[in-house]
């Protein structure tokens, strides 16, 4: 596959970058918070990052839509469309934890195809052309090696809607069913890292459901570059408007279904 103009990519960066310096340039400040949800939060700099994100698209690129999470969708109808998060992490981030990052994709005709993820308070840059690679800092990654469950780090998130009694149950009881087989599961708040640290090789694999686009198809394509393997929950191709995802080192991936099934059942 010929690699996307590098332009793109540059753009990608150039993105990511800039929302990370505003993000830590007011973090652990008392921020301005509001509510989209009981346990949904947005700050002043989600919108700020957006708002800047959206300019830089017009300027550059004002043929192309934008999809991203403050402000929805822009323009209807291109060949090219950026799926923009301004802040993956953002009850974190009014918490003063230091796990979030931004997070962009390109689609080209509806395909993933350059991705870049920035986490600030690592100074790490995850980046991904389809058909190229993945890196971090510029520095080629791979998923890890692990072939079973019982040798593996897992890593999750909940959805909103979780205190629903029902939804609590199922979630919960999946989060049990892994844990009875993984070495371990983590919870760390935002979708983004947790699949950048698949494709790093730091864990060996993601599930989550009640997800949105911006979320994840950044992380999910360069999971997928990385040399990992992305699929829906029920182990379908995997569709980014679907709204779940599982992602594995590709090793752990039928172990990490086959659990989801039987938890089902």
């Amino acid at each position: 596959m010929t690699a996307p103009p590098p332009e793109l990519l540059a753009t990608a960066v150039e993105a990511v970058v800039r929302a990370g310096d505003l993000q830590m340039a007011q973090f652990g400040s008392r921020v301005h918070v509001e509510k989209k949800g009981e346990i949904d939060l947005v700050t002043e700099v989600d919108l700020a990052v957006e708002r800047m994100f959206r300019a830089l698209i017009a300027e550059r690129f004002p043929e192309h839509d934008v999809l991203a999470e403050e402000m929805g969708q822009t323009r209807v109808g291109a060949s090219h469309r950026w799926v923009f998060d301004p802040l993956d992490g953002t009850t974190n981030y009014a918490h003063g934890i230091p796990i979030f990052c931004s997070t962009v994709a390109l689609e080209i005709d509806g395909v993933p195809t350059v991705a870049a993820v920035y986490d600030p308070n690592r100074r790490e840059l995850f980046t991904a052309e389809r058909g190229v690679g993945a890196w971090l800092n510029g520095s080629p990654i791979k998923v890890s090696s692990p072939t079973t469950l019982i040798e593996s780090v897992l890593v999750t998130g909940f959805p909103y809607d979780i205190r629903e009694p029902q939804r609590m149950k199922q979630i919960v009881g999946l989060f049990a069913a892994f844990l009875a087989e993984a070495r371990a599961v983590r919870r760390l708040g935002s979708a983004a890292i947790d699949l950048c640290w698949v494709a790093a090789g730091r864990m060996e694999g993601f599930w989550e459901q009640a997800l949105q686009a911006w979320d994840v198809m950044g992380g999910a394509l360069i999971v997928e570059e990385a040399g990992g393997r992305v699929t829906n929950i029920d182990g379908a191709p995997w569709d980014a408007h679907r709204g779940n995802i599982v992602a594995s080192n590709g090793h752990v991936h039928e172990e990490m279904l086959a659990v989801i099934r039987s938890d089902r059942t």
